[in-house]
């Protein structure tokens, strides 16, 4: 929720101590998902074709 790229050590809070090396694996306290409505599943026309094509190879 806190990270930003334009921000000093790419964090927006201002109490954690900055991650010298973000490749290792590292702990962060203030760490919290972004919050964000779910919009559901995007419809993909390559699905569809992909799934009829399974179903006529499969003869249903």
């Amino acid at each position: 929720m806190h990270h930003d790229r334009s921000a000093a050590h790419q964090c927006r809070e201002r109490r954690a101590e900055p991650v010298e090396d973000k490749q290792s694996a590292n702990f962060c306290e203030w760490f919290e998902f972004a919050r964000r409505d779910w919009k559901g599943r995007q419809d993909d026309p390559r699905a569809d074709s992909a799934r009829d094509a399974l179903k006529k190879l499969l003869g249903d």
